[in-house]
């Protein structure tokens, strides 16, 4: 098989031994996918699935309290923590300061 030369081979010769190979190629894809599988369920046999944590707690966080309120909808407030709101930025765009927004304080 080292010597082919596909280019002499005819268009018969060529496409048995692509089902040759395409078979061949299934076969050893069967058996690795059995052996990997295998490995897994060896590695995840002493894993409960929900026990991704190992055993250890998260720490549990104090609530965070808002700074900042929109005085066009008061409902709308945020802590200061993460990505600023849609209605925060657009103000400060317009060219309000964020010492506008503190609640308990007036600007």
């Amino acid at each position: 098989m080292i010597g082919l030369k596909l280019s002499e081979m005819s268009t018969q010769d060529l496409w048995t031994l692509y089902e040759e190979m395409n078979a061949e190629l299934g076969r050893k894809i069967k058996v690795e996918k059995a052996k990997l599988e295998e490995r897994l369920r060896k590695v995840n046999s002493g894993l409960a699935l929900t026990d991704t944590n190992f055993g250890r707690q998260r720490r549990p966080y104090p609530k965070v309290v808002p700074k900042y309120r929109n005085p066009n909808n008061l409902n709308e407030t945020w802590s200061g923590r993460g990505k600023r709101p849609r209605w925060l930025a657009a103000q400060l765009r317009s060219g309000k300061r964020l010492n506008h927004f503190l609640i308990g304080r007036s600007a």
